[in-house]
This record gives structure tokens, sequence and C-alpha cells, in this order.
């Protein structure tokens, strides 16, 4: 049976012009797909208007909370004292999205307990 883990957090979208735009987030985890992490936003700041998932390996987050990491379309990096932010590329453009490190590392830490 799988285990999933869901984590409702806010996010901060980080705008060409510098402004940063409240954003509410699901971080997913499945136990069916330990190796991955999910980040779900929510239809309206997608440009099709769409929910929108993106995917990426848990060790990429987990090395990123404590220096730059990139792997593919993703990369996550301390962004200051206790923010990380991770950006995601995809042929659209490059989309920062801001993190509180310590809703990350909860996150985190509640995936590596289903994990045993």
């Amino acid at each position: 049976m799988s285990i999933t883990v869901e984590q409702p957090t806010g996010a901060r979208l980080l705008t060409a012009d510098e402004q940063e735009v409240a954003v509410p987030a699901t971080l997913r985890y499945t136990s069916a797909d330990p190796q991955a992490v999910h980040f779900v936003f929510p239809p309206w700041i997608s440009l099709d208007g769409e929910e929108v998932t993106w995917t990426f390996a848990r060790a990429l987050l987990q090395e990123g909370l404590a220096a730059p990491a990139a792997l593919g379309n993703v990369q996550v990096r301390p962004y200051g004292t206790a923010r990380t932010v991770v950006e995601l590329r995809a042929e659209e453009g490059v989309a920062a999205v801001t993190f509180p490190t310590s809703a990350l590392t909860r996150f985190l830490l509640s995936a590596l307990r289903v994990d045993g």
C-alpha cells in the first residue's frame, strides 16, 4: 500500500520586475515513487489556466537546502537565511518560487519517516 504525504504551504513567485506574488502550493510525496517529490501549484499561476505539478528528485531538494543544486530543468538553492528558491525551467520561460526553508525541511523529514 502506498503512503502519501501532502503539505500545503505558502510560497512566493518572483516576477521579472522583482516583485513577489504570494502563491499557495502543495508539497507531495508518495511512497509509490520514493525518489521524487511533487510541487503542485494552482491553475491561476499557469499560462494555460491548468493546475501545474513539477516532479523532481527528492535528493535534489535535500541538497538544494544547503547549497545550490541543479538537475535537468530544476535548480534549488538557499535564498537568504530562511528561504529557499526553486527555479523551474520550461519552454515558456523560468519560474522562480521561494519557500520557507523550515517548511521544505519539515516536508522532507515527513517523507523520510514514511520510508522508515
